[in-house]
């Protein structure tokens, strides 16, 4: 049986590791033991290390469990470049026949499929036929229905595993919440003390939460800070449109749609593209991400409101997953939460409450005056110190006040107005603004006319949208607003209500916050090699070598295989493909 010993040699020389990092060896130990595991580690902690180094050690194949083509492709081609026998089992193959074969031989550590394959009869008949020694369920989230991303085709995983009740299960997943986790256990099959979190902390990405006014010129601002490839989210197939037109027009970067819409050519064209690009930025809705391992995203941007808490850290973790530097930047608007909190009402009635508290999670996220990543770290159940010092709040903190008075003046103007104005008309009233439609409709004569000072009347729209965001006020199917929530104890003094007051942002020139030297001849030339040797092997750059690995060859500058050879991110593989062309790029800078 192998040791960790022996997954500790195999890790440098494969990988070209010289440790584990955070919880990996502990999942790699019980998968080692035989033992069944749900491993919740954050994107980028590397999940799928802990199933394709174990599968190099021991007899048979890991049969591994993935939601989508496009991710089971990008792992193949990552595996492949590190020396491990992989393959996949789709319906985009043409060689399955041949993965078929080589399956049944003995000849794969690793063989990827869907769920909806993994779920059939013909597929269990085809693993007896071979050995099978270890199942991995990737994206594990997928299987439970209090997760973001449910998939029906997972919950049909269970009579699968069960009919190999001695191979152990591995299940990753980044994002699951206290809940989520338990559901998934039951579900898989998986003990309770098979549980690992290895924490859900991203500390390079910088979170950052802005009030959306106009987001193709706040979006071409961050991306003339952030040279590398980003993801922009927006939320209907129309606004991808229109933003990728604008943002490319402003900003002259490669920008590129991505939504169900589109023709699937183009569709794969632009993902592709994307994929391999070291500066591209694409704009899309949701239905993008889930199957991109590129780990050298510099930045996600959401123009409008996430589904929730989980859906955020789980799009937001595709930035950065290389350890570098990345920034994820979420503007929202009052419209937004409108928007969800009437779909509440869509919601079946065992999720409503539910979903009710995610969205509530979301307004604190969007609205807190403290530190982002607290917020979002204890919504997982970890207890995160009160300062990050990488989010906006935490560089910047902004100004709170109590607008409790005013917040009163506001509900009162909208309850006595009918419930059903703008916050336009709205602000006319409690201003004592002479307008016609204010004059014709009697509401100048109300007790709430008037009685805004202009020192208050600036606090209005911000203390509207964190009205809003809380669910105290709720927009009709008309744009009116009406109250809702906690309005009434606001009004009876029995809810304080703080607003956030935004600092002042001093404009700044342009930046670029990659780690990576500036005007390094050396570090120039191995960026060129490695998109020339990733074109010649028809990959993604990153396939070649990451960032981190181009860096440290610049400062160590090794003189010798042996040398090249120690430098992390450099297993045997890939020092005999690409070592002796790198060391020549040093000799000749």
């Amino acid at each position: 049986m192998p040791t960790l010993a022996d997954a500790t040699e195999r890790l440098q020389s494969l990988f070209g590791f010289a440790g584990f990092r955070g919880r990996q060896e502990d999942v790699i130990q019980r998968v080692l033991d035989g033992g069944s595991t749900l491993a919740v580690m954050p994107t980028g902690a590397g999940k799928s290390l802990t199933y394709q180094l174990p599968a190099t050690m021991f007899e048979g194949t890991c049969v591994v469990v993935s939601p989508l083509i496009a991710l089971m492709h990008d792992q193949l081609r990552s595996a492949t470049a590190n020396g491990i026998r992989a393959a996949t089992l789709t319906s985009a193959d043409e060689d399955r026949a041949q993965t078929i074969e080589r399956f049944r031989a003995g000849e794969l550590d690793l063989l990827y499929v869907a769920p909806e394959r993994a779920s059939q009869s013909h597929f269990r008949e085809l693993l007896n036929t071979a050995r099978v020694a270890l199942f991995a369920i990737d994206e594990a989230h997928c299987v439970s229905e209090w997760g973001h991303d449910f998939r029906p085709d997972y919950r049909l995983l269970r009579p699968l595993l069960d009919s190999f009740p001695d191979i152990p299960r591995l299940a990753l997943t980044a994002t699951a919440d206290e809940h989520t986790r338990a559901d998934i256990l039951t579900q898989l099959g998986i003990p309770e003390e098979g549980l690992i979190v290895a924490g859900f902390d991203r500390p390079n990405i910088r979170y950052v939460s802005t009030h959306r006014d106009n987001p193709a010129k706040q979006i071409a601002q961050l991306m003339a800070t952030e040279q590398g490839p980003g993801i922009v989210y927006a939320p209907t197939r129309k606004r991808v449109e229109k933003l990728a037109e604008q943002l490319a027009s402003a900003t002259g970067r490669p920008v590129r749609p991505y939504h169900a819409g589109l023709d699937p050519a183009e569709r794969a064209r632009n993902q592709a593209d994307f994929v391999a690009s070291e500066d591209m930025v694409i704009v899309a809705t949701i239905a993008f991400g889930m199957g991109i391992d590129k780990p050298d995203v510099r930045f996600v941007a959401h123009a409008g409101l996430p589904k929730s808490i989980e859906a955020y850290y789980q799009e937001t973790g595709r930035a950065g997953r290389d350890g570098d530097p990345a920034r994820a930047v979420l503007l929202w608007g009052a419209g937004d939460f409108a928007t969800a909190r009437q779909r509440l009402s869509e919601v079946d009635d065992r999720r409503r409450e539910e979903e009710r508290k995610r969205l509530d999670a979301l307004a604190t996220l969007v609205e807190t005056p403290t530190c982002r990543r607290a917020v979002l770290l204890r919504h997982f159940g970890e207890s995160p110190p009160a300062n990050c010092g990488n989010c906006d709040n935490c560089l910047e903190a902004p100004g709170v006040t109590d607008a409790s008075q005013l917040a009163q003046k506001l509900l009162s103007a909208v309850y006595r107005t009918g419930q059903s104005y703008g916050l336009g008309h709205l602000v006319k009233v409690l201003t004592g603004a002479a307008d016609e439609r204010v004059q014709q409709r009697g509401h100048d004569t109300l007790g709430v006319f008037g009685i805004v000072d202009p020192e208050e009347a600036r606090l209005l729209q911000p203390l509207s949208r964190a009205l809003q965001a809380r669910g105290a006020l709720v927009s009709n199917e008309h744009g009116g607003l009406q109250l809702g929530g906690d309005a009434r104890e606001i009004l009876r003094g029995e809810q304080l209500v703080e607003i956030v007051i935004p600092p002042k942002r001093e404009r700044r020139g342009k930046r670029n916050s990659s780690p990576n030297p500036v005007g390094d001849p050396l570090f120039d030339a191995l960026r060129a090699l490695r998109r020339e040797l990733a074109d010649e092997a028809g990959v993604p750059p990153y396939v070649v070598f990451h960032d981190a690995t181009l860096r440290e060859i610049a400062a160590s500058r090794p003189s010798s295989l042996e040398e090249m050879g120690a430098i992390s991110g450099i297993g045997a593989r890939k020092l005999d493909a690409y070592g002796a062309a790198f060391l020549k790029a040093v000799q000749n800078n």
